[in-house]
């Protein structure tokens, strides 16, 4: 089962014990919680099998969704994403800001910033890569965590950025040592470009929430640059 659908599980668990705990007081049948346990674990067991967990996953997403901060979060995070490719010369597909968005897209997960990868995707699959382009994506994809943690003093995504860094440094074969050193690193030169080009970032966040296309938000960026 995948971790969005044991998140889920959580929660419901939660709940119920809390409906069972105020169930007397509520004159709430014992019957309804055990029959909503069962429900909810045969939905996420189904979800994890059937929808790879993309069901748990917009469900979540829906509830945090309702967090003003969170929303703030994500497109300052994306935002950073954005920003810091346009700077680099990646090439930059689209954009969602939420896991309904990505769905409707066809992208799995949350959703995300999405680039024209095909060439590292190439060099990726002979196990060799350039330094520039290495150092580059690695930079891009530390950006929207420097972005969460210039503009939040602290960063609550980009587990899966860090993953990506860390996968395709596993499959280059650098060693486990190696990680730390380049997630440092690259936050360090992400966060850097971020602050000497922090009136684009701003203009391209308020450009992002309006869900500007990607066009006019590089037509944006290019007045600015």
């Amino acid at each position: 089962m995948s971790k969005t659908n044991l998140n889920l599980v959580a929660i419901s668990i939660f709940l119920i014990t809390l409906s069972v705990l105020l169930g007397p007081f509520l004159n709430l049948s014992p019957t309804v919680p055990a029959i909503a346990t069962f429900a909810i674990l045969g939905i996420a067991t189904f979800d994890s099998f059937s929808f790879q967990g993309k069901g748990g996953t917009l469900f979540l997403d829906w509830i945090a969704g309702f967090s003003s901060e969170h929303r703030d979060r994500i497109v300052h995070h994306e935002a950073g994403h954005f920003l810091v490719a346009y700077l680099l010369g990646i090439p930059i597909t689209g954009y969602t800001l939420s896991a309904w968005e990505a769905w409707k897209q066809g992208q799995p997960g949350q959703g995300g910033v999405t680039f024209d990868d095909g060439e590292l995707a190439s060099q990726l699959e002979v196990g060799k890569i350039s330094a520039p382009m290495l150092d580059r994506y690695c930079t891009v994809w530390m950006a929207g965590i420097a972005a969460e943690t210039l503009v939040f003093n602290n960063a609550e995504g980009g587990s899966d950025d860090k993953n990506k860094l860390i996968g395709v440094l596993t499959v280059l074969g650098f060693s486990e040592s190696v990680y730390q050193q380049k997630l440092r690193f690259h936050a360090l030169q992400a966060k850097t470009l971020l602050q000497e080009n922090w009136s684009s970032y701003q203009a391209l966040v308020n450009a992002m929430r309006q869900r500007t296309s990607v066009e006019d938000c590089h037509a944006e960026l290019g007045v600015r640059s």
